[in-house]
């Protein structure tokens, strides 16, 4: 059986008394484009920094494609990051960027490197204070790709993109995995990003994983139910109700049924990946709400 990419048991990280990431237990297949998604302050970049090593756990423990995140350096060269806003030294140009990730990464690809930033038409001599926003964000994922990294850690790169810059990140970022076979994970709150290039989900909201696995997967057991008011209880055997809304006459529900619903007092229908994801969000916002009143 092939190792996961990341495997993690009880991970939580606290600072004092607030709680970044709660109990958290997953496991991620190699080779998956994995899509991170919650909304801001739902742990994400805590978990992705975890990843890297960037923090350490308070409880838990997390290993990544074998190893403990950031254990020396064979373990960093296994592991490609690109930080929110696509971090880059303003007063240096293209190619000391490049320069730099050579005399600090053991494996990398120059060729790569000169490959990509000749296939975006970059002047390498340009400084990265003068590039756009987008140009930034591919010039940071030249530097962790030329690393030839086993695993890509992509926190929310594309966030302060334009459409057409999104969309072309996203486009290079799938012609390298699938050339390269590396395995991606990416967060994001914009779904349609994630559907468009991620094979594998992740919901964190509140500091708390709600739902992962595998999309194709997650989308064939997830329905959404309408029909005559009812109360929850009454809904088929091994339907685990996500989220519901009624009128005076009316019950939609959303559910997670491995059996497929044969009830003929129901309409059944498929979930787009955006009505499963704000499923989800809102269950656990609702789920939440007496202790968020609290802590105002």
């Amino acid at each position: 059986m092939t190792e996961p990419v990341l495997r993690a048991e009880g991970l939580t990280k606290r600072y004092g008394r607030r709680v970044a990431l709660a109990d958290c237990t997953l496991e991620i297949p190699a080779g998956r484009v994995v899509g991170l998604v919650g909304p801001n302050g739902a742990g994400k970049t805590t978990l992705l920094q975890l990843a890297v090593g960037l923090l350490s756990p308070t409880e838990g423990r997390i290993t990544v494609l074998g190893g403990r995140p950031g254990a020396g350096p064979g373990q960093l060269a296994k592991v490609g990051f690109v930080a929110q806003d696509a971090p880059t030294y303003a007063g240096l140009s293209i190619k000391d960027h490049l320069r730099f990730g050579a005399r600090t990464n053991p494996g990398w690809d120059q060729s790569l490197a000169d490959e990509r930033i000749a296939q975006l038409g970059l002047d390498p001599g340009q400084k990265a204070g003068r590039l756009s926003g987008g140009q930034r964000a591919q010039l940071a994922l030249t530097m962790a790709v030329a690393k030839r990294p086993e695993l890509l850690v992509l926190d929310e790169p594309v966030a302060s993109l334009d459409p057409i810059a999104r969309r072309e990140f996203l486009r290079s970022l799938m012609a390298h995995t699938a050339e390269h076979r590396t395995s991606v994970i990416l967060s994001s709150h914009l779904v349609s990003d994630l559907e468009r290039v991620c094979d594998h989900l992740i919901v964190l909201t509140a500091s708390r994983v709600r739902v992962a696995g595998e999309i194709d997967e997650l989308m064939g057991t997830h329905y959404r139910l309408t029909g005559a008011r009812r109360d929850p209880a009454d809904l088929p055997t091994g339907a685990e109700v996500i989220e519901h809304s009624h009128t005076e006459r009316q019950s939609t529900f959303i559910v997670r049924s491995v059996v497929p619903i044969d009830d003929p007092g129901l309409t059944v229908e498929q979930l787009t990946l955006e009505d499963l994801v704000l499923a989800y969000l809102s269950r656990s916002v609702a789920a939440h709400r007496p202790e968020l009143e609290t802590a105002r």
